[in-house]
């Protein structure tokens, strides 16, 4: 069985001259993020309930979650199961009456619920050895020669961070020249919340 770690919403962001948004996840117990690119109106659905807004009719998600707890039925998490293609996959798992069920979900539609269900976010070990980032992507590359500086002065050895341009021990893709670029210039979205790192969600 695929392990699973526990991910965060870290935050929602959007690329101010493309529009394009994208949320980023955070693993809980370390220091890897997981960008997934995603729409601008299920980036909204997300930030909306992390901030703590409401829409005054439901919202596709929030009809959703309703109708699951009218019936029943318990969401238990969601998981970041796949990437495939470029394209990541998610699972939403469902438990009602003792009977548990799976469903396939884009990333951006499970993250949207789980904020609405208030219930764990988990990422697969083989999809995070293929595309998750070693560092903040806000992190300014100054910040990394002072700590690297840091270090050699204090006989530390020198931190290694996996590049942006690479996807686990696979090679450079030069593809992820454009993305390394948008990730430099993304901006909290202070207006909406936060499906793909580089990568299609569907």
């Amino acid at each position: 069985m695929t392990g699973l770690v526990e991910m965060v919403i870290e935050s929602v962001r959007v690329h101010m001259l493309s529009n394009r948004h994208v949320v980023i996840l955070k693993d809980t117990e370390g220091d890897r993020y997981l960008p997934i690119w995603i729409g601008a109106w299920e980036a909204s659905a997300i930030a909306m309930r992390l901030q703590g807004l409401a829409a005054e009719r439901p919202l596709t998600h929030d009809l959703f979650a309703a109708a699951l707890d009218r019936l029943g039925v318990r969401v238990e998490r969601v998981v970041i199961s796949e990437l495939s293609d470029e394209t990541y996959h998610a699972r939403i798992h469902l438990e009602r009456d003792g009977v548990q069920v799976e469903v396939d979900a884009r990333p951006s539609d499970a993250l949207a619920l789980a904020v609405r269900a208030e219930v764990p976010i988990f990422a697969a070990d083989e999809v995070l050895a293929q595309a998750a980032l070693a560092a903040d992507p806000d992190e300014e590359a100054g910040d990394d020669e002072e700590a690297d500086e840091d270090a050699e002065s204090s006989g530390r050895p020198r931190r290694r961070r996996a590049p942006i341009e690479s996807v686990g021990d696979a090679p450079a893709d030069p593809r992820l020249d454009m993305f390394r670029d948008f990730v430099n210039s993304l901006e909290v979205d202070p207006g909406a919340g936060g499906e793909s790192g580089g990568r299609r969600s569907s």
